[in-house]
């Protein structure tokens, strides 16, 4: 039996926010999904037609994305070694539920132009409704948009409880490399 608080990493359950706001990575872009997992969001935006490259550190969850023609997968400590896409760029960054702050800079630079950003993890207080509760992977308030909104342009951004699929506290972020404005999906609901 499947437990609800891992039901947001099943495969064909990809983030909502990344649902919301993958129209707006370039059409046939190349899109990175930066500590992938079980590349929940990477068979997502292969399925919309992009180019993924799923990263993670993990082994066992990328072999499960290598049956999918148009996802290339890396294998990479992101922590411990040098970032590994220094003088790439990407149509599309993705990062769900995943922070080590010494790499966010690195994201905005490898955005090509016109590039899209879409984040999303845990913040402060999330340590009131379980794990992760280490400060070291909770965003700060706010934190995303000091980090971004110098480098990019900032479309969306939510800090906040949410309830379901479990309680958490997310802090969510899109952002554009660019400064012309962009067409909004409509708002979930």
């Amino acid at each position: 039996m499947n437990d609800p608080a891992k039901g947001h990493d099943l495969p064909d359950a990809a983030s909502g926010w990344v649902k919301r706001w993958a129209a707006l990575i370039p059409e046939d872009g190349t899109v990175l999904d930066l500590a992938s997992g079980s590349g929940r969001n990477s068979r997502y935006l292969a399925g919309l037609g992009y180019r993924v490259l799923a990263t993670d550190i993990d082994a066992s969850a990328l072999a499960g994305l290598e049956s999918v023609a148009t996802i290339d997968t890396l294998l990479a400590d992101l922590e411990g070694d040098e970032w590994p896409f220094a003088g790439q760029s990407f149509d599309g960054i993705v990062v769900v539920n995943y922070l080590h702050r010494p790499l966010l800079s690195n994201l905005a630079h490898a955005l090509g132009a016109n590039g899209v950003l879409i984040y999303e993890s845990f913040g402060q207080g999330n340590e009131r409704y379980g794990r992760p509760s280490n400060p070291d992977y909770l965003l700060r308030p706010g934190e995303l948009l000091e980090v971004f909104d110098p480098l990019l342009n900032v479309v969306a951004y939510e800090f906040g409880v949410e309830y379901e699929p479990r309680p958490a506290v997310r802090q969510r972020l899109c952002a554009v490399n660019n400064n012309v404005p962009v067409t909004l999906p409509a708002s979930p609901g």
